[in-house]
């Protein structure tokens, strides 16, 4: 029988923030994806889906996504962001326990949330829900790469937060090297997700950040208000565009 799950909630708090300031992942993630699958339309579950960095383009790319999520505030953030148009079921339920039937999903997505399950348990859902052939995607992100006249400010700011993050970025920084994949062996491809921003952008990325949220919460005091001056100065007139880079790490593999 399956039982009750519970999850280190990082970011109901900050559902806003992070649909309004997370950058888009590059189509090049999802032509990786689809080299790996038969033609479209397909049944799609993302698992971890928060406010839905990845959804809509699943959706465009793939058929029909359940996306789900244990945070309802993630969820609701999400339904604000959809359109007639879009194919999208949202559910608030967690990734080790979802209400698809056996064999129904040719892919099974999660963008930067694997980190967050209970592996072992999230693993045999997916060998429970994949049908024969289909296959498990899951991708994460790394820190940015800043512009260089930025970064001295950026480090700065990282070092404060530094203590704050969950054990669990040293799995994203690892890019999920260690973990017991199910499934034959896959592919392992690296792609770079680029953003031009602004300033602004920039500061409501950085205050999204769950170190940034658990260090106001720990010391009683915003990080990002002490430090937003100093990186305020290296980036120079607010409405500047400059390229932010991040390293992509995406982990395929197929069900027999």
């Amino acid at each position: 029988m399956k039982g009750p799950t519970s999850f280190a909630d990082h970011f109901s708090a900050l559902a806003a923030q992070y649909a309004t300031w997370r950058p888009h992942y590059p189509p090049a993630l999802f032509d990786a994806i689809a080299a790996h699958l038969p033609s479209p339309p397909l049944q799609v579950w993302e698992a971890g889906c928060g406010s839905g960095q990845a959804t809509l383009d699943l959706a465009r790319r793939f058929g029909r996504v359940f996306a789900t999520d244990p945070s309802a505030a993630q969820i609701d953030a999400h339904a604000a962001r959809q359109t007639p148009d879009h194919d999208v079921v949202l559910a608030v339920e967690p990734a080790e326990v979802c209400s698809l039937p056996d064999a129904s999903v040719d892919l099974v997505a999660v963008g930067q949330a694997l980190h967050w399950f209970d592996r072992e348990r999230f693993f045999a859902e997916c060998e429970r829900v994949l049908r024969a052939g289909g296959v498990l995607a899951a991708w994460c992100y790394q820190d940015f790469m800043a512009p260089p006249d930025v970064a001295a400010a950026i480090g700065d700011f990282r070092d404060r937060i530094a203590p704050h993050w969950p054990p669990e970025r040293i799995d994203v920084d690892s890019g999920y090297a260690d973990y017991a994949w199910p499934f034959a062996p896959g592919s392992v491809i690296d792609l770079d997700m680029t953003a031009d921003w602004t300033l602004p952008h920039l500061l409501g990325y950085l205050s999204s950040l769950s170190a940034t949220a658990c260090a106001t919460r720990a010391t009683g005091t915003d990080p990002l208000e002490h430090h937003a001056p100093a990186i305020a100065a290296a980036w120079g007139a607010a409405e500047i565009s400059r390229s932010i880079v991040w390293p992509v790490k995406l982990i395929v593999r197929k069900s027999s």
